[in-house]
């Protein structure tokens, strides 16, 4: 069952193994799940328990509660939901990385020490990069107008998101990033308020933000920076997405240079996509805007990726293409062929958890980032960029492991990270834009 649908209930029993009992039998018969039970507080009396359950959806855990209150020596005290209880307080906190533990300490990190230090960047700006934060942190950046499934929310509410993503970072690549939610609606005034502050940030992540506002903005900082700018919707669904298409035409005997590939969509990640496909050499890419389009555009082609909106491909659209198609349906909450109707289909990718092969821009950026620090790179170039998709596809390829229902890597591996990062690294030493050589 889902993660999303559980609650933790607070619950004072009345004291002996019966209550209990009933307890456990109430949310079983409920339809509900224990996943796990804290004692809170103990008395002669009553047990106070934290109670973990698992529901189908919020209105069976809502259920569940209420069987949860007819069970005599059972009082309800509080229900939490698990999400709300894990961003309780925000995921990220900021730590010493240093103790200061006395007045030598103290001397070393403050004053008078760090005048010293304080003079060596100025002297040598690049030192910076060794002497502070700068050489390992990224700015993540979104105004909220296009927060994942919800749309435009604000940025207050985007923070959340922002943190998620700072918290992915920190914990696959090490990387210390910090979520910025700009309050402002003008790109170039979004894009100015960047500017300013990016001085102390080693690469700048732009997340969720509505087109075109996302295109103007990224270009705007890409031009201003000396520092890589990263679209995470384009540049980092683009590149999982070409790691699923290589691997995806190699499990049905093809190639991408003899491939012809239909992408439906015309957001960031889908136009990026399109420009990889085509620096990777496919035969043919055909971008389907409407609806219309892509029912033509869709035949004859090897490769179908939508970027798009739930049930848009039909079983009738795969029949159409060539034999043993690759289907990337991206759609959110549900892809866009359903999958009762990939019959004929070689290799079927979606962006939900709970299928095969999982497509989403996680599998690409934490890498990416690692990548392009170590090496203190001027720009995300394509090459680099490309570099990571292979690194993704490579993964699965050298494991062995590759089959219709393994295409990708989980963004659990452990080879994932360190493959891309070293992939990017290498890239932009070759495209010269790492300011670092591989000895330094």
């Amino acid at each position: 069952m889902p993660s999303n649908a559980s609650v933790i209930v607070r619950a004072e029993l009345s004291a002996g193994p019966e209550v209990l009992s009933h307890v456990m039998t109430a949310i079983t018969m409920a339809g509900g799940e224990v996943d796990g039970m804290d004692t809170v507080r103990s008395t002669r009396e009553t047990i106070t328990r934290d109670i973990v359950i698992l529901g189908a959806d919020e209105q069976a855990t809502d259920a569940i509660v209420q069987s949860l209150r007819s069970v005599q020596g059972v009082t309800v005290h509080g229900v939490t939901n698990a999400i709300f209880r894990a961003h309780e307080g925000g995921m990220l906190t900021m730590r010493t990385r240093i103790p200061v533990r006395n007045r030598d300490d103290l001397s070393m990190a403050y004053t008078p020490g760090v005048a010293r230090v304080c003079m060596a960047i100025h002297d040598n700006l690049d030192r910076a990069w060794d002497l502070t934060i700068k050489g390992n942190s990224v700015m993540v950046i979104s105004d909220g107008s296009a927060l994942v499934g919800q749309g435009d929310l604000g940025p207050l509410a985007a923070l959340p998101v922002l943190e998620g993503l700072s918290l992915f970072m920190r914990e696959k690549a090490a990387v210390d990033a910090f979520p910025l939610p700009i309050d402002l609606d003008d790109p170039a005034a979004i894009a100015d308020t960047v500017i300013k502050i990016a001085s102390v940030f080693g690469g700048i992540h732009v997340a969720d933000i509505s087109a075109p506002n996302c295109f103007e903005i990224t270009r705007i900082l890409r031009e201003a920076l000396d520092i890589p700018v990263v679209h995470g919707d384009a540049e980092g669904t683009a590149a999982a997405l070409l790691a699923g298409t290589l691997n995806g035409l190699a499990v049905a005997g093809k190639n991408i240079a003899e491939s012809r590939i239909c992408v439906a969509g015309s957001g960031p990640g889908a136009m990026a996509y399109r420009r990889f496909a085509e620096k990777a050499g496919a035969a043919e890419v055909r971008g389907a805007e409407s609806q219309e389009a892509m029912r033509d555009l869709v035949k004859g082609a090897d490769v179908y990726v939508g970027v798009s909106y739930p049930g848009s491909l039909s079983r009738e659209d795969v029949a159409g293409m060539n034999a043993d198609p690759v289907v990337l349906a991206l759609g959110m909450p549900n892809p866009e062929l359903d999958p009762s109707d990939a019959d004929g289909v070689a290799v079927f990718a979606t962006g939900r958890p709970d299928m095969p092969n999982q497509i989403n821009s996680t599998l690409a950026f934490p890498g990416m980032w690692r990548g392009l620090l170590d090496v203190r790179a001027t720009e995300a170039s394509d090459d680099a960029l490309m570099a990571a998709a292979c690194a993704i596809a490579n993964v699965v390829v050298e494991e062995g492991a590759l089959s219709a229902d393994y295409v990708v890597p989980s963004v659990f591996n452990k080879r994932l990270v360190p493959a891309v990062a070293e992939a990017v690294a290498e890239a932009s030493r070759r495209s010269g834009t790492a300011r670092i050589s591989a000895s330094a």
